[in-house]
């Protein structure tokens, strides 16, 4: 498979833009990611994909906790900040402890997690969380399409 083709396809899919976080030393962390998605109703669970080389796997994975923030449409800007590598992601950055993780204000859904499994995947580590605690806001989720970010338009009534 040419690297090149598999990841245009891949950009042409529609994800979610979240910020997985964690505590460690007093010190929030955090990371943006484009691979999570809903894996079980029952019980709840979600997964999320951690690049190997993250700071924040090792925390999470010594932790056993984190947190999801589903951005909202107008924070783009933390998007950027929290895709960068680096200690001070959090410095101007309005978020709270809850349930033991940070949460980042404004975000349009928050999940909190306890670490289930850990699963190879190739250059990423597939992380496996019991959700604990949802909540979502009213705002709307900012989306990532081709390199571009966007939000949800709306095209009927429906439910899946």
């Amino acid at each position: 498979m040419d690297p090149d083709v598999f990841r245009e396809a891949l950009a042409s899919v529609c994800t979610p833009v979240s910020v997985v976080t964690s505590h460690h030393d007093g010190h929030p962390h955090g990371t943006t990611v484009s691979a999570f998605c809903s894996l079980s109703l029952e019980p709840p669970m979600v997964l999320v994909s951690l690049d190997r080389s993250s700071d924040l796997l090792a925390i999470v994975t010594e932790s056993r906790v984190f947190g999801i923030n589903v951005l909202n449409d107008d924070q783009k800007d933390l998007a950027l900040n929290f895709a960068r590598k680096g200690h001070e992601k959090f410095e101007g950055v309005a978020w709270d402890l809850d349930r033991g993780v940070p949460r980042i204000s404004g975000a349009a859904t928050w999940l909190v997690c306890k670490l289930e499994q850990l699963h190879e995947g190739g250059d990423h580590l597939i992380a496996v969380g019991l959700v604990e605690h949802a909540e979502s806001g009213p705002g709307n989720p900012l989306l990532y399409r081709h390199r571009e970010f966007g939000t949800l338009a709306r095209t009927g009534e429906g439910e899946l």
